[in-house]
């Protein structure tokens, strides 16, 4: 029978070298990720929000006469008048 310990030892060894970490490496950690998190969920917030207004908009085109009458209380609707005054 193998002996057990020397196996033991070897991946006690491979374990701890995993184990231990470049203290000169920087990572995001958990911090970085909730960043992240919190930014995904903004991005979504905000591209549900625009889907629900353009939903709203009304992309009817006016016709030809519509566009060539003028409108009630819009500039160039009416005749030019004098100021009192």
């Amino acid at each position: 029978m193998p002996d057990m310990s020397a196996s033991a030892s070897l991946a006690t060894t491979h374990l701890v070298t995993l184990a231990e970490f470049d203290q000169n490496k920087v990572t995001p950690g958990v911090l970085g990720f909730i960043v992240f998190a919190a930014m995904a969920l903004a991005v979504w917030g905000l591209m549900k929000s625009m889907s629900r207004h353009m939903g709203k908009v009304d992309f009817k085109e006016p016709s030809e006469t519509e566009k060539n009458k003028p409108r009630k209380g819009t500039p160039g609707s009416g005749t030019a008048q004098p100021s009192k005054g």
